[in-house]
């Protein structure tokens, strides 16, 4: 507890940001993240092994834009910095330990963006990552979590909101010229220590990707983190080079 109260404080971050909620999101994915180390082991290194072999084979090297880049325990921030010019780290909060490891590469940039609230432009990521010289975007485990904050304000939510988010994101990548990894946890299940389904959620709210590159399984909250007698296991797809459903 008194790890994290010190995030929350410390933490440079936009007013608006910590208002809506993302920097204790950040701060509670992290100790999540600590205490399910083993379990995300297996999660974490598919996915830096994606995104290492989705920009295999690029003619031109010049920039990557990595969309979620949070704690880095996803991306494989040493090789992308030496293989790229340029590396900018996007995401609505960095985290001290992020800014640390993104501190021991001059050529690694903070990009601080709340990505969900920009649906309603009709290209979201242009300014992000449409430049001329990005030759790589990484969406990095963050398509099902833009669409958490925004359906949990107050007040009225409009039943197709997480659709619009999911469906903006997925447009704003398919356009862009730079080749795509996109990686993102697609569904949610809940199982009882016998194997048995209790519960799938559809984390991409009715939005399908087509046939994934690669696909795994992620143990998020192993037996007794969320519950005693319940686990919740998240299915991951990986497409190396995006260009649309």
């Amino acid at each position: 507890m008194l790890v994290e109260l010190l995030h929350l404080l410390v933490t440079p971050v936009p007013f608006a940001h910590r208002r809506r909620g993302h920097l204790r999101e950040s701060v509670l994915l992290m100790s999540r993240g600590r205490r399910c180390r083993s379990a995300w082991a297996p999660h974490l290194a598919a996915a830096r092994a994606a995104i290492l072999d989705a920009c295999d084979g690029l003619p031109q090297r010049r920039v990557a834009v990595v969309l979620g880049s949070g704690l880095l325990q996803d991306v494989p921030l040493a090789d992308l910095a030496a293989r790229f010019a340029r590396v900018d780290l996007v995401d609505a909060v960095h985290l001290w330990p992020a800014r640390l490891r993104a501190r021991a590469h001059p050529n690694v940039r903070l990009v601080t963006a709340d990505l969900a609230l920009r649906i309603d432009r009709p290209d979201p990521l242009a300014a992000l990552c449409g430049g001329a010289d990005v030759d790589f975007v990484v969406s990095a485990n963050l398509l099902s979590q833009l669409p958490i904050l925004p359906l949990d304000r107050p007040g009225f939510v409009p039943p197709d909101l997480g659709n619009r988010i999911v469906r903006a994101h997925l447009d704003g990548l398919a356009g862009l010229r730079a080749r795509v990894c996109l990686v993102t946890d697609v569904e949610q299940i809940e199982e009882d220590r016998t194997g048995r389904v209790t519960e799938r959620l559809d984390l991409l709210h009715g939005v399908r990707l087509g046939t994934p590159d690669r696909r795994w399984t992620w143990d998020l909250a192993p037996f007794g983190e969320a519950t005693r007698h319940r686990r919740l296991i998240h299915r991951v797809e990986a497409f190396l080079d995006w260009r649309g459903p």
